[in-house]
């Protein structure tokens, strides 16, 4: 099926907001909208529209003109196997010992690496993105240094690639995941399925760490919180909590920029830190707990 995008921008975000409620009326309708700041600084706001018919261009330059932006650009996408590009683009992940890949992979995995199966379709956490690299290397690095933990806890699971990861390495490790979507829940006990691991890690929907069953198996040696800064920041209390003494953290979804915040509010919660890595706009942060 033929796709149209139409593209233009404009300065202020009630007026971009604005145009993109106004090209919703468009007809044919387009099948989506969307307003996005331009993130370099200059004020811009883009307002992009996709249409599985050819979009009416007399009606796009009528709308630009009443809320002030640029001329559309319209361009018609070719026809696309998405699936199928995904898994040709999409290269296996490898961080020290471990190897993250997807089916159409499997002839790659190396001998004596700890391969882990997650398809590109699923949930956020295939490995690609700098955030899940930076934890899987960090955990790697602990290896390396001696860490063996007998409790872990993958907070904000996703895929569980963390956690599967922390119970290959550790077969005897009793280990958890969590995540605040069902749906992340439900990938993450498919992914476990796929990977032969089903039931051996504890899978549960919940927002922070108060789950009865999350704060039974307290406190962990390790836990991974990949999440996003905010919440980072909202949950030291409770991740100090559950942190045993010595035990460490492994903190992403941190933007460079915001690390050093993170690592103050850690601090303030009893935590040192040992480590910090740089994966293009990521931090990824080893804490110890004193």
């Amino acid at each position: 099926m033929t796709t149209w995008t139409a593209l233009t921008t404009l300065k202020g975000k009630d007026r971009a907001e604005a145009l993109g409620e106004a090209m919703e009326r468009l007809q044919p309708e387009p099948t989506g909208v969307g307003v996005f700041e331009v993130e370099d600084g200059s004020g811009l706001w883009e307002v992009g529209g996709y249409f599985t018919e050819q979009p009416d261009e007399a009606g796009l330059a009528l709308l630009t003109a009443a809320f002030g932006g640029g001329d559309f650009v319209i361009s018609e996408l070719p026809e696309t196997d998405w699936v199928a590009k995904v898994r040709r683009e999409l290269a296996p992940v490898v961080a020290g010992r471990f190897f993250v890949y997807g089916s159409h992979d499997a002839d790659k995995v190396p001998e004596g690496s700890i391969a882990l199966l997650i398809e590109a379709a699923m949930a956020f956490g295939t490995g690609h993105h700098g955030t899940t690299l930076g934890c899987l290397r960090a955990f790697d690095r602990l290896i390396d240094a001696g860490l063996v933990p007998s409790r872990a806890l993958d907070l904000g699971c996703g895929t569980a690639v963390l956690a599967m990861a922390a119970k290959r390495a550790f077969p005897d490790a009793q280990v958890l995941a969590s995540d605040i979507d069902a749906v992340a829940v439900e990938v993450a006990e498919a992914n476990l399925a796929a990977n032969g691991m089903a039931g051996e890690v504890s899978c549960h929907e919940a927002a922070g760490l108060d789950h009865p069953a999350l704060a039974a198996a307290a406190p962990y040696d390790l836990i991974f919180a990949n999440i996003l800064k905010g919440p980072l920041i909202d949950l030291s209390p409770s991740i100090a909590q559950a942190t045993a003494p010595g035990g460490v953290a492994i903190l992403s979804g941190i933007l460079n920029e915001q690390a050093d915040e993170v690592i103050a509010v850690y601090s303030q919660n009893g935590f040192n830190a040992e480590h910090r890595e740089e994966i293009v706009d990521w931090t990824t942060l080893i804490l110890r707990r004193a």
